[in-house]
């Protein structure tokens, strides 16, 4: 049995390499037509007067400028969909602060004093730094409460 279950495993390593070889192969034959192509084009261009050649190399910056510019404007879509669902994230983070604070509203006054003097040390603390925040998952209610205030 365990004889037959390396054997087993033997086989199917060998038929993922061989996929692999075959997927490389394939790799290799696209490459390969893609630089004919562009040899050939190369070709071509040398033979055309200078004017020719001048405009061949534009239309080339064109097209490769149109495909850059189809690709940022997948990336803005992407960014725009993201940007809206922390949009929504955002939403639903200043309901939760806003049922908090309703829910601190019961607190006595002396802790509500306490808090905000914490609060505005926490402020003042803040303004001091720029750029990436660091905390616990735990602390996330209590630090959009306090950027939202």
């Amino acid at each position: 049995p365990f004889h037959r279950l390396l054997e087993a495993q033997l086989q199917d390593q060998r038929r993922e390499h061989e996929e692999e070889v075959e997927a490389l192969k394939n790799q290799v034959d696209a490459m390969k037509e893609e630089l004919e192509k562009q040899q050939q084009a190369f070709l071509q261009t040398l033979q055309l007067s200078p004017e020719a050649q001048v405009e061949f190399g534009l239309q080339q910056e064109i097209t490769r400028l149109t495909n850059e510019n189809l690709d940022l404007k997948e990336l803005l879509e992407k960014l725009e969909k993201n940007e809206k669902k922390l949009k929504k994230q955002l939403k639903i983070y200043m309901k939760k602060v806003q049922d908090f604070e309703a829910s601190q509203a019961a607190v006595p006054a002396e802790g509500r004093r306490h808090e905000r003097n914490m609060q505005a040390a926490v402020q003042r603390k803040e303004k001091d730094f720029q750029g990436m925040l660091e905390y616990y998952k735990e602390d996330e209610p209590l630090l959009i409460r306090n950027l939202i205030t």
